[in-house]
């Protein structure tokens, strides 16, 4: 599997993603915002782009659909209760659904609601693991639920699929928050050394030198993550006094996503 992550460079700092398989030249974009970007990169790299998945319906994620379709007569896929709210949708796909890429590229579909009640996530196995997050998981960080999500939902996301995912997956999120939300995790732990480090790594930067993280190296600077330290437990009670001697990781995420609404 070969992934190409596309800057956008907007002031909403997305990627997008073309995928492809090395046998055949097929592949697949992911939200293609820039849709001249990401044919660009196709036309370079010798691809043919013959399906577009769009992780959930905001318009920085769909925004460049019609252009792609236009140029490559790709097929369009998104969450199976999307179609409503997504132009054109030819496949709607729900958990444990698979999109094959080519001869060599089996991606698994999750359905992750939380962001968006109907987003779906890309989770690669064999050889490599990979997860193509869209606006469920950042770097350091979780998506908000503003425009039609449910934060109850998203720690159910949380909890109940992105924990258990293997830790050696790379991680492919929408957009590039990796500084703010390190400096919201050091907010909550300023003794996390690991988020000190990777943020000194990165200031200055702009997303297309972000650096690839992996689901463990998520575990230990994404304050989403660690709703168990003793540290983000105490630090949380700060802001919220009534908070229960000893919470469930339910109450401390919904407590951190309320915080970092107003951060």
């Amino acid at each position: 599997m070969i992934v190409e992550r596309v800057w956008v460079g907007n002031s909403y700092r997305n990627f997008n993603y073309v995928i492809a398989c090395a046998e055949s030249g097929e592949a697949l974009a992911i939200d293609p915002l820039d849709f001249r970007q990401c044919l660009d990169v196709a036309k370079e790299r010798g691809w043919d782009i013959t399906q577009v998945l769009n992780t959930h319906e905001h318009p920085d994620h769909t925004g460049g659909n019609k252009g792609l379709i236009d140029a490559t007569s790709a097929t369009l896929i998104a969450h199976e209760n999307a179609g409503g709210r997504i132009k054109g949708v030819d496949r709607g796909v729900g958990a444990g659904d698979v999109i094959k890429v080519g001869k060599t590229i089996e991606l698994e579909c999750l359905d992750t609601p939380g962001h968006t009640m109907c987003h779906i996530c890309l989770l690669a196995h064999a050889p490599e693991a990979a997860l193509f997050s869209g606006d469920t998981l950042f770097n350091a960080g979780a998506g908000n639920c503003h425009n039609g999500g449910h934060p109850e939902a998203l720690y159910t996301t949380y909890a109940e699929q992105l924990d258990r995912i293997d830790e050696s997956a790379k991680l492919y999120p929408g957009h590039d928050y990796l500084a703010g939300n390190l400096r919201f995790t050091l907010d909550r732990e300023p003794e996390n050394a690991a988020a000190a480090d990777l943020l000194a790594r990165i200031e200055g930067n702009d997303g297309a030198d972000a650096p690839i993280t992996t689901l463990g190296l998520e575990k230990a600077v994404n304050t989403f993550f660690r709703l168990r330290e003793p540290g983000v437990i105490e630090a949380l009670r700060e802001a919220f006094p009534d908070l229960p001697a000893n919470p469930d990781q339910k109450t401390v995420f919904l407590k951190l996503r309320e915080l970092r609404n107003r951060w």
